[in-house]
This record gives C-alpha cells, structure tokens and sequence, in this order.
C-alpha cells in the first residue's frame, strides 16, 4: 500500500459533519459533530502543550505523563478542548451549511472524551429573506421649505447674543435674569453635605434655566460679596435616587454680576463676523444657511416617508441579535459621551431605561438597513475603490485631519467595507426617491 496515498486519503476524510434546521425564518439550528480523530489529535495536542509549561512535583519540566496531568488538570482541560473544537470547527460546519451568522451565535456542547465524536449545538441568526414590492412610485411626502424674515432675523439675534462679550457690572447692581454670576457653593441634606453638590467659580445665567430648577431665581437680586442660603426639592423622578424627593440647602457665595454687552446690528458686525463688508451680505449668508438646513431637512424627511412605504409593503422578521447589536452601539457611544460628566449610578440607571425606550429606533435601523441592501443588490448598486476613497477625503476634509491618517485607521479597524456599504444604501436611498411618487405638504 503506497503510504503517501494513505495520507491523502485520511486528509481528504471530512472530519466535521453538519446537519441544519431551519428554526424558524431567522434562526437556524446547526447540529455539528466532530471525528473521533480530530477529537483525539486535539486532547494530544493540548496534552503536549500542558506538559511543556506545567510544574509537577517530581518530574523534570515537560516529563510529567499524562495520566498524572489528567488527575491534576482534567476538568481545566476539557474546558479547553471544548473550547478549541468548537473554535476551530465553527468556522467550517457554517461554510459547509452556507449559513452566515447577523450575530453571535448561541452554542451548547458535550463534554468531548477522548475516541468518541464530539457534538455540539449552534443557535445561528440568519438575515431574512423577503421579496421588495414594485419601487417604483412608492409614495413620498417632501415638506416645503419657507424662509421667513423672522427666521433671518431670529438667528442673526442669537448671533449677537454669542458674540457679546462678558462685562462686569457696576459695584452694587442687584443680580437680575439674563445677568451672569460666578458663585461658590454648598449643597446639604439634613445638614450633611453630598456628592455633587458643590462647585466653585461657577458661573450661572440667570433665567437660563441650566442649572437646578428653582435655584437661578432665588439669586434674583443679590449682590456681589453676598452670601445667601437657597432651598431646593429635589422631584420625586430625579435621576439619582439617593436625591429624588429631598430637600437640599446650598450656601451660596456670590463672587460678581456680569452682563452680556450685546454689539449693535449694523455693518461693523457684520465685519466683526466674518468676511462681510455689510449688514446685507450677513443677511443674505444667514437666509442661505437656514435654506440649506431645512432642504436638509426635508429631504431626510422625504427619505424616511419613502422608507416608511417600504417598510410597510415589506413585512420580515427581524433577528433579535441583529437589533441587540445596534442598541448596544447607541448605548456604548451614549455611555463614552455622559461618563465623566454623570454620576455612575444615575447614568447606569439612564442607560437601563435607554435600552428600552431606544428598541424600537434599533428595530428601525435594522430593518432600513435589510431593506436598502436588498434594494442596492436588485439595482447592482455598489461602490468602487475611487468612491470610498474620495468619501475619506471629504471625511478627512470636514475633520479637519490628515487623510492618509484617516485611510490607515479605518483600514486597521476594518471598516473600509463599512464605508463602501453606506455608499450603496445611499445609492438605493437615491434610486427609491427618483422613482418615489412625491408630495409636498406644509412644513411643521
């Protein structure tokens, strides 16, 4: 017997063998079994690693026979081997049944013994498979963009309001809404101070209603040097449950009373602004900023009218990992953006509410996300290298960073693809509005 041939039969022997359920239209079961000899080349192999580090009193390093590392390490070790074989037959038991996973799979194995197969179970998520109804006029609702005069004059007011300079106010003047203090204070509930409710060289505006409700208008009227003692109750619902329902007194010490000095609108602000050379040019970039929002806006809210349309003529069922995945997205950016500026216990409680009340947006996303994948694939909508690399330019351009710093560090957190995918869903999302049977209606 030629023994070469021998071995390129044995290789060529499947040592994994899959059997598939469809659970229900999302889910599929994988029933993976693993050869007795693949099993037993893994408990060799891991044997052998085990004895090369293990210290065995009595033996030379790496000389410690297995039976004596089976009584000393056994149940250690077959949680690694049962982690290996599933790790290393995973992969091969979905190419085999052609089922790729939307997320991580659920799986509950034997404990694997040496000479027999070993088999485990894989609770797979699945993408749906539905058929897109005609995409052609699929009703679309576009609100009308109006620019008022109000509109222009409203924001070139705010604009005064964020360019005027911060001024102290005459020794004396009595602290009125819209003055801004700088205070130093003391929170304590029944008469103990507590965690957060302190602060030195704050400053507060008056009537802004930004800090505690009820504490801006107990410092009407004071002056500068003034101490002054104000009470607030907390509401029943306060974020912090250590504070909700209790009254608090501060001890305020009032340091200054400024005012904002708020410029005249005339040319010389406008100069002041920007490159204007008068009143009338500021007004005409401002009209065309809020036009160019608002056309923003409203095709955002034609695009979600189109999808609304589509999703009601496409019914599917959504995977729940899928979902779970885009909340856990939302949660983690929410939880890196509030942690060092909310205390821990009342942002965790914020965060368990917001996985709630954010499923149902979750659900949306990944249901618009199916959808304009299949819409792109119908199309043959794709994105080329030339695209995705002139959408990192832009990005690079709107950040303000170098490119090719941009480039290497989606390249190293693979999400080049992500980038080529968001362009083809653009593309369907372009195709849906072409081909949308659209109305305009008053804006709201």
């Amino acid at each position: 017997m030629n023994p070469d041939k021998s071995e390129e039969t044995a290789a060529a022997t499947p040592t994994v063998r899959v059997e598939t359920t469809e659970t229900t239209s999302v889910v599929r079961t994988l029933e993976i079994e693993v050869a007795a000899d693949r099993v037993n080349r893994t408990f060799d192999r891991t044997y052998r690693d085990l004895a090369k580090r293990a210290r065995v009193p009595g033996f030379r390093p790496g000389k410690a026979p297995r039976s004596v590392l089976e009584k000393l390490y056994g149940a250690s070790v077959l949680e690694e081997i049962e982690r290996a074989l599933v790790s290393e037959t995973f992969a091969e038991a979905l190419s085999q049944s052609g089922t790729v996973p939307v997320a991580e799979p659920a799986i509950e194995a034997q404990s694997p013994k040496p000479g027999l197969p070993f088999r485990y179970t894989a609770r797979v998520e699945v993408k749906p498979t539905f058929a897109l109804p005609d995409l052609h006029g699929l009703p679309g609702r576009r609100p009308t963009v109006v620019v008022g005069v109000e509109d222009v004059e409203g924001a070139l007011e705010r604009l005064r309001q964020e360019r005027a300079p911060v001024v102290e106010e005459p020794e004396g003047t009595q602290a009125a809404p819209t003055h801004i203090v700088q205070i130093d204070f003391v929170g304590r509930i029944d008469g103990a101070a507590f965690e957060g409710g302190s602060g030195q060289d704050v400053a507060v505006e008056l009537g802004s209603d930004r800090f505690l409700p009820g504490f801006e208008s107990q410092l009407v009227g004071a002056r500068a040097g003034e101490r002054r003692e104000v009470t607030i109750h907390f509401p029943g619902d306060y974020a912090r449950s250590d504070l909700a329902g209790k009254e608090a007194v501060f001890e305020v010490h009032l340091h200054s009373v400024r005012r904002r000095a708020v410029p005249e609108l005339d040319d010389e602000f406008a100069k002041d602004v920007g490159d204007f050379a008068s009143l009338e040019e500021l007004r005409a970039r401002v009209r065309a900023n809020i036009t160019a929002e608002r056309e923003r806006k409203a095709q955002a809210a034609l695009q979600r009218s189109i999808l609304d349309a589509l999703i009601e003529r496409t019914p599917f069922e959504l995977p729940a990992g899928l979902v779970e995945r885009r909340l856990e997205r939302r949660l983690s950016a929410a939880h890196r953006e509030l942690e060092r500026s909310v205390p821990h216990e009342a942002l965790h409680g914020q965060l368990s509410r917001w996985h709630e009340e954010w499923r149902p947006l979750a659900e949306r996303e990944a249901r618009e996300a199916l959808l304009l994948e299949a819409v792109a694939k119908t199309q043959v909508f794709g994105a080329d290298d030339s695209e995705v690399e002139a959408r990192i330019e832009r990005m690079a351009q709107e950040q303000g960073v170098d490119s090719a710093k941009l480039r290497k560090a989606y390249r190293e957190a693979d999400l080049l693809e992500t980038i080529r995918t968001q362009l083809a869903d653009e593309k369907a999302l372009e195709y849906l509005c072409r081909e949308a049977k659209i109305d305009e209606v008053s804006a709201t």
